[in-house]
């Protein structure tokens, strides 16, 4: 089986985004057209210290562009559209808080008072008691 020779780089572009690069770069096939090469690098780090790189790489040819690019814009207007340009997430927000889903009961629902919050409380003194 022939390896595939990657082609020089006429046009490279990089865009770094925490543990993960991505690399844009144009290349030439054998009869001297142009395609493109995506390839994400995502950095892992051993325990002892060492670390490693995983890619993973997609080549786009001219033929396919205005379908890639069609199909890539209505994806990220539909998340965009959906969810806002605001990350929410774990990793991205220290003060994120996964929202709690309580299951209605029977009793909830016969009660006009809405459910406490897990972040408010009572005041109560023992003395009270």
């Amino acid at each position: 089986m022939a390896e595939r020779v990657e082609q020089e780089e006429i046009f490279s572009q990089v865009l770094r985004a925490g543990r993960r690069t991505y690399f844009f770069d144009v290349r030439a096939t054998k009869a001297d057209d142009y395609y493109l090469t995506v390839t994400e690098s995502k950095k892992f780090t051993h325990d002892d210290g060492t670390f490693h790189y995983q890619k993973h790489k997609i080549y786009l040819y001219k033929e396919d562009f205005s379908d890639f690019h069609e199909m890539l814009k209505k994806a990220t207007d539909y998340i965009i559209t959906e969810k806002g340009d605001e990350v929410i997430s774990e990793r991205h927000q220290k003060d994120f808080k996964k929202e709690e889903v309580k299951p209605i009961t029977e009793d909830a629902k016969t009660t006009s008072e809405a459910p406490k919050s897990a972040d408010s409380f009572t005041d109560v003194s023992f003395d009270d008691i």
